[in-house]
């Protein structure tokens, strides 16, 4: 699918910020969720279907609709659950998967504006961090398509021993104001100037930014996402933050 360029406007609001940016501060920060926001599939729930299909982990009998019916419960225990599946696996293995998973799916429609705009941002030295609410694990194997190392990916997972995957849960749920914290950890407390994301889930980390938020959009009317891009959209637009729908 060809994806609609950013106007004009929007360029010029970001190329104007960022000079008045790297003005103030050394190395300045841009925040982006992954899933939806950067290409438009979700890779946390792709290899999920990836591990049912392959019978990679133990699940429970209908694997999907027992993360559905968990996550319309509690979405953060469905998104520790996913990453506490793995526990027994080695971390390398699992990343080997993830790399298979994505593979199994390319070509990866990503958001080529989105890219467009990291590749201009590591150029001017800004430190770009993806906070996701997938498994970090899944999503790693997508920063390698827009130009980003595995460490500046920051979701939720599990602690590992001697890179053994366990069910502890590692930092914060990296959803909602849980974004906001786990990067703020991450920073040592230094906020974004940007950031940008897809949907309700992601207003806090847009809340955080200092100078810009960027609200993005792709889902179709008929998609389970698109009331909350469409909210996050207009939430954009009475806050006067910069919004884009790419279709």
């Amino acid at each position: 699918m060809k994806y609609k360029d950013y106007s004009s406007d929007i360029w010029n609001a970001i190329n104007n910020t960022l000079d008045q940016v790297l003005k103030e501060q050394d190395q300045p920060i841009a925040a982006f969720d992954a899933d939806g926001t950067l290409w438009d599939i979700d890779l946390g729930e792709t290899f999920f279907h990836y591990q049912i299909d392959n019978k990679l982990v133990q699940l429970p009998p209908s694997p999907w609709e027992h993360y559905e019916t968990m996550k319309a419960a509690d979405p953060r225990k469905a998104y520790l659950w996913l990453a506490q599946i793995c526990q027994g696996k080695s971390l390398t293995q699992v990343r080997e998967w993830a790399k298979a998973g994505v593979k199994d799916v390319s070509p990866v429609p990503i958001f080529s504006e989105q890219k467009k705009l990291i590749q201009l941002l590591l150029s001017k030295g800004v430190q770009i961090y993806v906070i996701t609410a997938s498994v970090k694990w899944a999503v790693e194997a997508g920063a390698d398509l827009v130009g980003l190392e595995h460490d500046n990916i920051i979701g939720v997972e599990t602690e590992t021993h001697n890179d053994i995957i366990t069910e502890q849960q590692k930092g914060v749920i990296t959803y909602r104001q849980g974004k906001v914290e786990a990067l703020l950890a991450k920073t040592g407390g230094k906020l974004p100037f940007l950031a940008s994301g897809n949907t309700m889930g992601d207003f806090n980390l847009l809340e955080s930014a200092t100078h810009l938020r960027l609200a993005v959009s792709a889902a179709s009317r008929d998609d389970k996402i698109f009331k909350t891009e469409a909210e996050l959209a207009q939430n954009a637009a009475d806050k006067g933050w910069l919004h884009h729908r790419f279709i």
